[in-house]
């Protein structure tokens, strides 16, 4: 199978180099930048009837000073971001519009980066990755992902580094609160004979974390080579590293809480993740003639790694009899996974009528396993490094799309996307608990959009569109409810109006995304920190966005946005005690009503800048039952940003020296956790849970030599 996955993308190549016509002269005007085909098939442009926000370089590295991509994200519309060891760096997750990051598809360069089998992201295996990056796409709803799993959340498109005209480098340090410290090097040949480039980073970043113990050591690299001419660009990239994490997944009670809230119950001092992704990218880009442009893009990602764990008095049983009952052990739990890409699309463009069309096929293999590496009464004939279970999965996932957008008339454009998804999943073995795993399932799936939108001026545009999406169940899924679950269905229906002036600028929307079968968090976690989902019959999330800028003067803006929404299970019924109880409409778990960013930015000159940025999110219920003891408080948290560029004209361009102060007014907030019922400590069930503190007052202070 692997091997047809180069044949195709081989077979594809020469066909549309066959189809190539005469070299013509570029014009800029007419023809796209080529580093820009990379995205094309998932971009949307600023008139586009889909809603988005889009970030530039500059905007990261503002405020790129080691933590994850996540934190760097925060301060947009609908988003809440969050990290295990409280500090931004680590693990770290993301929500938009309160869904998680199994529903919020990641891609970089157009490859699809969530995980094929958890259909989660990983951020701690990007190490400093916002320093490759040249720009980032987010787009709220389904969007117009064509590429890997459906979107429920958010689509969230990643084109890294493009090329550099002329030669440079520059080594970046930055250190704060909890030992935090980020060291990178990076650097370009600029264009070489006009037509090569070689680039790359280095980069390390370590943090103590703010809960205890719960340190994050990366190691991470970025290289890529890029051959261009007038009509042609080919990159070659490498990146991945190697991360090791001192577990804080566990969170806290209410009463450690309270008591200590940087505690962290794991003791073991190895009690660490430890994984290591390094991810291969060959992309060939294309302008035809002023019409037409191709891409095709090749990915290998290999990925192993382990989390090691001492667990007290534990069942023989549990290990496949590799120990006597009651033997304390440590063990190890491996993911060693394949996953190859070949994407490959062809645009069309002439008076207004632009179509996008294109394939996209993938395939992963996984090899789930656990081994004994000690035990404290080992039975006979146990040798260390003995397995206690294993399980084999393999993934394909098949998809064809099209997509297009054209004039109905002066002030009205149509946009049209369609996709033909065809996925299999096979598993088999024993899980961890050593329960059986045998799946193989086949879905197909149609995933239609279509919007338009009405041009009034220069300034002011409406749109309307409705995207219709489907999801297959994830590897916890099918662990914890068996061949019960159910694919998910999304209808999303966007209106909005955006106004573009010299001054003052806004977007506003109205969503309702209807759901069938969705997956919603029950609010408990598996026994590596993953949520636990089940299916519900009727859910929906119903929501206002709002978001501006204001230019005060040449000196200063105001920007400002608002997310107020509704999330709730139309029917929820629960097995208490016994008992079945109808709780009626019910809020969807970590899902907050109201989420608000403001801040106010004062660049006196090119040189300096400062921002004070303050942002609010209500309060959210950890389980969907609304219980007062699930409910987690809202909370409001401000930032303090500085950047000075102090201009050279020997050895060094310039000096940049970037600041933060997060969590500026020293706020005790908790912005995630969890629930489960307890129903073997007393006759009744009681709810337990389990928080997540965050940060109090901390800081980061870098300096970037520009060369």
């Amino acid at each position: 199978m692997k091997n047809s996955i180069f044949l195709i993308a081989l077979l594809l190549a020469t066909s549309l180099t066959a189809a190539q016509q005469a070299p013509v002269e570029r014009d800029s005007t007419k023809i796209q930048i080529l580093d820009e085909v990379l995205v094309q098939s998932i971009r949307v442009k600023p008139n586009a009837p889909i809603t988005h926000s889009n970030i530039s370089k500059k905007e990261l590295q503002q405020r790129n000073l080691g933590q994850d991509i996540p934190i760097l994200l925060n301060y947009l519309p609908s988003v809440v971001s969050s990290s295990d060891a409280g500090a931004g760096v680590g693990y770290t997750y993301l929500r938009v519009r309160g869904s998680d990051a199994t529903r919020v598809n990641v891609t970089i360069n157009g490859i699809p980066y969530n995980d094929a089998e958890s259909q989660g992201t990983f951020w701690v295996n990007l190490g400093d990755f916002a320093s490759s990056v040249e720009n980032i796409q987010l787009q709220r709803g389904v969007g117009t992902s064509t590429n890997g799993s459906a979107a429920f959340g958010a689509s969230l498109n990643i084109l890294t580094d493009a090329i550099s005209q002329n030669a440079g480098g520059q080594i970046s340090n930055s250190f704060g609160s909890y030992g935090t410290r980020k060291h990178s090097l990076k650097f370009t040949t600029g264009l070489l004979n006009d037509h090569f480039e070689f680039a790359g980073r280095l980069s390390k970043i370590y943090s103590d974390g703010y809960v205890d113990r719960a340190f994050t050591d990366i190691k991470s690299y970025f290289l890529q080579g890029n051959y261009r001419d007038e009509n042609t660009l080919v990159k070659a990239l490498m990146f991945g590293g190697k991360e090791k994490t001192y577990q804080a997944w566990y969170g806290l009670s209410k009463d450690e809480l309270e008591e200590d809230r940087t505690q962290n119950p794991y003791t073991y001092d190895n009690e660490t993740d430890n994984y290591w992704q390094d991810h291969y990218q060959l992309h060939w880009n294309e302008t035809l003639n002023s019409n037409w442009s191709t891409n095709i893009g090749l990915n290998y990602t290999r990925g192993k790694g382990y989390f090691e764990q001492y667990k007290e008095g534990r069942s023989a049983m549990d290990y496949n009899n590799l120990i006597i009952d009651d033997s304390d052990v440590i063990v190890r739990r491996w993911l060693d996974n394949h996953f190859y890409v070949v994407n490959a699309n062809a645009t069309y463009q002439k008076n207004g009528l632009e179509i996008s069309s294109g394939i996209s096929y993938s395939d992963y293999t996984n090899d789930h396993y656990g081994e004994l590496i000690w035990g404290s009464d080992l039975a006979v004939g146990t040798h260390i490094r003995d397995r206690y279970y294993l399980s084999v999965s393999d993934k394909s996932d098949f998809s064809i799309f099209s997509k297009a957008t054209f004039r109905l008339s002066e002030p009205i454009q149509a946009f049209l996307d369609v996709q033909g998804r065809f996925i299999n999943y096979s598993t088999t073995g024993l899980t961890s608990n050593r329960a059986p795993i045998d799946i193989n399932e086949t879905y197909k799936f149609f995933n239609p959009k279509l919007g338009l939108t009405y041009t009034l001026n220069s300034n002011n545009s409406a749109y309307i569109s409705y995207a219709r999406a489907n999801k297959e169940p994830n590897r916890n899924d099918f662990e914890s409810n068996g061949e019960a679950v159910q694919p998910e269905t999304l209808n999303d229906f966007e209106l909005g109006w955006r106004h573009q002036g010299k001054r003052f600028s806004w977007n506003a929307n109205v969503y309702y995304m209807q759901y069938k079968n969705q997956l919603v968090l029950t609010g408990a976690l598996d026994n590596v920190g993953e949520y636990l989902r089940e299916n519900v019959d009727n859910s929906y999330r119903l929501g206002l966005e709002l978001d501006a800028r204001i230019a005060i003067s040449d000196q200063m803006a105001l920007n400002s946005n608002l997310a107020l929404s509704q999330n709730k299970i139309e029917e929820l019924i629960i097995d208490r005690d016994g008992q079945l109880h109808n709780l009626g409409d019910t809020n969807i778990a970590l899902s907050p009503n109201v989420i608000t960013t403001h801040s106010i930015e004062y660049t006196p000159n090119t040189q300096f800048r400062v921002a004070l940025i303050g942002k609010y999110v209500g309060e959210q219920f950890l389980s969907n039952t609304d219980t007062e003891a699930s409910k987690l408080e809202g909370y409001f948290v401000g930032d303090l940003n500085l950047n000075y560029e102090l201009k050279l004209d020997k050895v060094f361009k310039s000096i940049v020296f970037s600041g933060m102060i997060n969590n500026l007014f020293d706020a005790e907030y908790v912005d995630r956790g969890y629930t489960y019922l307890d129903t073997w400590s007393g006759p009744t069930a009681s709810e337990v849970q389990g928080y997540y503190p965050q940060a109090t007052r901390n800081f980061l202070v870098g300096m970037t030599l520009m060369f």
